[in-house]
């Protein structure tokens, strides 16, 4: 048998998936073996029950899923935990996995894939829905080189200007971030497109993009 610990701070959801489980627990071999309401709860009831699977809500009072997964592994790292959320936000999907969950489903999942990550999990493996794989694959998936040899002609202010620019920042917001004056960053980007010899700021951020550039520093990035 699997067995199953449900976090989640919504009493109907939280008991339906219970009697979800439950229901199929002789086809399965899926065993839930207790509940908890917050992220406070899961861990100590991890503690207690020891079970193979968390399946575990983010957005709780007090302690949420994020940290209580960090917790839940750093004291016992076995435990498979599979993140059931309404957020499909990229910060919020890395910093599960940076936490150290293992599955990402939303909660819009069916039966089969909701039984599926945790047979998967307790398994050893990993399990994201369709949506929230791409993403990962995207962020892990090895980059274009972004150092001096991505656009050699540019200086490194420029480049640095140019990731800005094609991560969709607008000249004030490329002017606070790096501490420089509206008009200094209008002649940096100028001088931009005329050594890439594009003629506009879409072109600059299509030809960025395919660089590499633009990923790490955009609105919900990574930086």
């Amino acid at each position: 048998m699997t067995r199953v610990l449900l976090a989640d701070d919504h009493p109907v959801y939280l008991e339906g998936l219970a009697g979800l489980l439950a229901a199929t627990t002789a086809v399965t071999g899926i065993e839930v073996v207790g509940t908890a309401a917050d992220g406070a709860e899961a861990v100590a009831r991890a503690a207690d029950l020891a079970p193979d699977v968390v399946v575990m809500d983010v957005r709780m009072p007090g302690l949420d899923g994020i940290a209580a997964t960090r917790r839940v592994l750093e004291d016992r790292p076995g435990t498979g935990v599979v993140v059931l959320t309404m957020s499909e936000e990229d910060e919020t999907v890395f910093a599960a996995v940076r936490a150290g969950a293992r599955g990402y489903l939303l909660k819009g999942a069916t039966r089969a894939e909701i039984t599926n990550a945790i047979a998967t999990v307790a398994a050893g493996g990993a399990v994201f829905g369709p949506a929230i794989a791409r993403r990962v694959a995207e962020f892990l998936a090895p980059r274009p080189a972004t150092g001096t040899d991505v656009f050699p002609e540019l200086t490194a202010r420029e480049r640095e200007v140019l990731d800005l620019v094609a991560a969709g920042r607008a000249n004030p917001q490329i002017a606070a971030a790096l501490h420089l004056s509206p008009k200094t960053v209008r002649n940096v980007v100028s001088s931009i497109f005329t050594k890439l010899q594009v003629a506009d700021r879409a072109e600059a951020i299509v030809r960025a993009r395919e660089a590499g550039l633009g990923r790490a520093s955009g609105p919900g990035g990574l930086r």
